[in-house]
């Protein structure tokens, strides 16, 4: 049965969108500015970048508790508020811009995973599209963000691109807000579980094994798209590119991912069991060749380009798809939301690891190799991993 819903909710889910990514990725290209203006060097202002993914990983799996407590819309409000709250302060000095962008990650962590119960709730029948449209605003976002945040901090001052990100967190807050009110007048549609029903114990995602496998490939697979962000710029430019045509290629894998994001969640929805195989087992494979590819580099455009579009496709594929399998392979809300909680946090742990112990073996090695190696075997590890979990119907039931 469909569940009534503000006619807010749709354009709240695109804005959430939106606001998913770019409060913290459009910061790379401006951390020079940064670093400039608050007297730091570069290097102290990379964990920026980790910040977030470890809240990711600390606060995911808190993410369903607060929800079953706050109710859903009402917890959305409550972290787009702590995100506005933090993105500002992060212009008024360096500890201030370190809590900040931890604060954002604590609201993002949330609603990363409590989306997709969103839309099992609401949008029961059409998981597919519902999800394209919040991982499609995520990615357009993410691009634009990317694209913008050098020339405007160029053109004026980083604090203005800060202002400019804290309104459009503001903005996604005000257009979220009528679907509390609605919440609020009718809270029969907010239940996250049917009525009477308890979730049995025995099906806890914590003792899920398959629960445990999709975890393992969300970890993997978002470390597949972070190590080459990390460390793909400096591979190419030790091999005689320069660093602007380096660099060229974050924009072409933000863009990879805006097709893919507005068509897989649809095509994973339709497809059979088998097929879902099929596209998990040749995304993975796609992107495993292109880690392949980086044991034997050289200086060509081309080659980069091959190996960036290579592992842009699978990631661009596996992100919308594993979006999309939390609300198929659950029964409830509420359900959605524990796996979407687990399967990030520990997955978000990889995430964040993958690429600084990427970095650690160059140091101990002094060669890219033994970890490319490693990342490869646990690829073929992930591929296994996510076809034995789409061999099962659902996890939680």
């Amino acid at each position: 049965m469909l569940k009534k819903h503000s006619k807010f909710l749709i354009p709240g889910i695109i804005v959430i969108g939106m606001v998913l990514r770019i409060p913290f990725t459009s910061i790379p290209p401006i951390i020079s500015h940064i670093a400039k203006t608050q007297h730091v060097s570069v290097g102290q202002l990379g964990i920026l970048t980790t910040i977030p993914l470890i809240a990711f990983a600390i606060f995911s799996s808190i993410a369903p508790k607060t929800a079953e407590k706050l109710g859903l819309e009402r917890t959305f409000a409550v972290m787009l508020i702590v995100m506005v709250v933090g993105s500002w302060i992060r212009i008024i000095n360096t500890p201030l811009l370190y809590i900040g962008t931890l604060l954002i990650g604590v609201g993002i962590a949330h609603m990363n995973v409590l989306l997709p119960s969103v839309i099992r709730l609401y949008f029961p029948n059409k998981v597919g599209p519902m999800t394209s449209t919040f991982t499609f605003s995520m990615m357009l976002a993410t691009a634009v963000g990317a694209g913008l945040s050098a020339p405007i901090a160029e053109a004026t001052h980083w604090h203005v691109f800060i202002l400019l990100l804290t309104t459009v967190i503001g903005i996604a807050f005000l257009v979220w807000l009528p679907n509390v009110s609605f919440a609020a007048k009718h809270p029969q549609s907010l239940a996250t579980t049917p009525t009477g029903v308890k979730r049995p114990t025995d099906a806890h995602v914590w003792r899920n094994r398959y629960a445990w496998l999709l975890l393992y490939f969300a970890g993997v697979q978002s470390a597949m798209f972070y190590i080459l962000m990390a460390w793909g710029p400096t591979m190419a430019i030790q091999t005689g590119l320069s660093a602007s045509v380096a660099s060229v290629f974050a924009g072409i894998n933000a863009l990879i991912g805006l097709p893919f994001a507005l068509t897989i969640p649809t095509i994973v929805a339709r497809l059979s069991s088998v097929g879902r195989q099929w596209l998990v087992g040749v995304s993975s494979v796609v992107g495993i060749v292109g880690y392949l590819l980086l044991l034997v580099p050289n200086n060509h455009f081309g080659y980069w380009l091959s190996v960036n579009l290579l592992i842009g496709v699978s990631t661009s594929i596996l992100f919308p798809y594993l979006m999309t399998t939390f609300s198929l392979k659950t029964t409830t809300p509420i359900q959605t939301a524990e796996l979407s909680g687990m399967a990030q946090s520990g997955g978000y742990v990889i995430a964040a690891l993958g690429p600084a112990l990427f970095g650690y073996g160059y140091g101990w090695f002094h060669s890219w190799v033994p970890q490319i190696v490693v990342m490869i075997i646990l690829f073929i590890l992930m591929t296994i991993a996510i076809v034995l979990v789409e061999k099962q119907h659902k996890i939680l039931s």
